[in-house]
């Protein structure tokens, strides 16, 4: 695997506490779908709210090794990403962009950074996908993960360096 290099200005850094307006804001802005709840704002709300603090928690107790980012373009933050390095595998928990930073590569280029990652580590890369969400799935086919598994309604996708190619294929 060549060495990545990231387009210009596109970085990572590791999320602090003073990043949780723009991580609620994020969550606001990517949840749009309960929006669409027949009920008032408030409620909503406080849907959203609780979305957001189920999240962050569940994903606290299911990945305690887990490791959050922002993602940044020119030092303005447009993302983050969670990141779990076991010691069998980098799992990709999530990753989400502001509506406007969609559409432009860095999800790939973030995710192709952390395939580098793991092919230096000699680990494969694993990620769980929405099977309601078509985009996201070429995007991971693209990059070479394959489908190891349907758990509705979500797929199991993994992807393995190089290196481990060739032993993967005579198991």
């Amino acid at each position: 695997m060549q060495k990545f290099t990231p387009p210009k200005g596109l970085h990572i850094r590791p999320s602090t506490s003073s990043d949780k307006p723009f991580l609620e804001k994020l969550h606001r802005l990517v949840r749009q779908d309960l929006r669409l709840l027949d009920a008032d704002e408030d409620f909503i709300e406080s849907v959203v709210e609780m979305q957001f603090r189920a999240q962050t928690e569940g994903y606290g107790a299911q990945f305690p090794n887990a490791m959050y980012f922002i993602i940044e373009k020119h030092m303005e933050k447009i993302g983050r990403v969670c990141v779990d390095f076991g010691v069998n595998e980098l799992h990709l928990i999530d990753i989400a962009f502001l509506p406007q930073a969609t559409g432009h590569g860095f999800g790939r280029a973030i995710i192709q950074s952390f395939q580098y990652c793991a092919a230096q580590s000699g680990l494969p890369m694993s990620l769980n996908v929405a099977q309601d969400n078509p985009a996201a799935k070429r995007l991971y086919l693209n990059l070479g993960f394959m489908v190891e598994a349907i758990h509705p309604p979500y797929e199991e996708m993994r992807w393995y360096p190089p290196a481990m190619t060739a032993f993967v294929a005579v198991s």
